[in-house]
């Protein structure tokens, strides 16, 4: 996987990428990560990337033709044009699904903007894919890219030590992770349960299964709705929710 990074601050995406697991999948070859400074494709003489904006209004917008020409110098280096994901809280929200998808692609564009965003023109020659990762608004695309780098890398082939990791987390069939307990069997009274000690592989998959259903539940019960489950997992959400209800019932 390749990751082309268009942004007016190589360093900060450099600096945070380079390190532990995505680092260290870097050095293997198995990612590569650059970043291409938007600013060095300005033809203003004083490096400038940005306006104001026609129709007034406040703050800046970064011109269409910096940001153009560095991913037009990209395709011609790579014989190729990559898909462009513009990191935009007006965009599509990024899922692990979505990171899925794109772990399948051999190289990808992440285009950072800044100030009041990119000029329109920009975004509508280059861009395939509109992302946001959630209802917030930041200063620049950088960590949002950061953020999508990190989750898609984790599914490419050879990232992980174990690739199993990053199909039974959360997320993975619509359900979240199920808790995780190590060294000391007790700590301040509290005792890892009793079915982790067993060494009944079958009970533990259960356990863990179950605990996935029930946290899932308290927590994302909108993920249920697109959750795989067994018809005994089915009964075993249907017996949480009666649960639920006759709680709800007694403190009438």
């Amino acid at each position: 996987m390749n990751y082309h990074v268009l942004t007016l601050f190589p360093d900060m995406v450099l600096n945070g990428l380079n390190t532990s697991i995505i680092g260290r999948a870097v050095e293997k070859g198995i990612l590569s990560i650059e970043a291409v400074n938007i600013r060095d494709y300005t033809k203003e003489k004083h490096g400038h990337v940005d306006d104001a904006p026609y129709g007034g209004g406040a703050g800046m917008v970064m011109q269409a033709a910096p940001v153009c020409d560095a991913y037009e110098a990209l395709c011609v280096r790579l014989g190729k044009r990559p898909r462009v994901l513009y990191m935009t809280p007006q965009g599509q929200v990024f899922d692990q699904a979505m990171a899925r998808e794109l772990a399948a692609e051999e190289d990808l564009v992440f285009l950072c903007g800044h100030y009041e965003g990119i000029d329109e023109r920009a975004l509508e020659r280059i861009v395939t894919d509109e992302l946001s990762v959630g209802d917030y608004v930041l200063t620049g695309g950088e960590l949002p890219a950061m953020v999508m780098i990190d989750c898609i890398s984790r599914l490419v082939p050879g990232v992980l030590n174990n690739d199993q990791s990053a199909e039974i987390e959360s997320f993975h069939d619509n359900l979240l992770e199920y808790p995780q307990y190590t060294r000391p069997e007790v700590y301040e009274g509290q005792r890892v349960p009793e079915v982790l000690l067993s060494g009944h592989h079958k009970n533990i998959e259960q356990w863990r299964r179950e605990q996935s259903i029930l946290r899932t539940f308290e927590r994302r019960p909108d993920l249920l709705k697109k959750a795989n489950l067994t018809l005994k997992e089915q009964a075993f959400l249907e017996e949480l929710k009666r649960d639920l209800q006759d709680k709800k019932r007694l403190q009438l």
